[in-house]
């Protein structure tokens, strides 16, 4: 069943669980943040952006962003083929919560240092 037959079906209860369904995946948030910061960029330049990924995970988050309407993918037929990663409307509508959590990350990994330090 494609992703999104199986994300139409699964009924979640409430919106931040259907949100949550949407960029569960432990790179999309990421793909999603560098996406926002970047612009439009290519496979190879996420990849050196997040080096902690394999290219295979890279590929199948990429894919379900798109299955999901949060980025847009668009290949020019060239030899080698380029393609270049965008956020979709959709996937820009998320900017204020990406950002929260960046936030959210820089007060508390700050405070969390701090304290480990003392």
């Amino acid at each position: 069943m494609p992703r999104k037959a199986l994300r139409q079906t699964a009924c979640p209860t409430c919106s931040v669980e259907a949100t949550l369904n949407l960029i569960d995946g432990k790179w999309k948030i990421v793909i999603l943040y560098k996406l926002l910061k970047g612009g439009t960029l290519r496979f190879n330049e996420l990849r050196r952006l997040m080096p902690a990924v394999t290219q295979r995970m890279l590929t199948n988050q990429l894919r379900e962003l798109e299955a999901d309407g949060l980025l847009t993918r668009k290949v020019y037929p060239e030899v080698p083929p380029r393609v270049e990663y965008s956020l979709s409307v959709r996937g820009r509508s998320l900017e204020q919560v990406i950002m929260a959590l960046k936030i959210w990350g820089d007060e508390n990994l700050v405070t969390a240092t701090r304290a480990e330090a003392a």
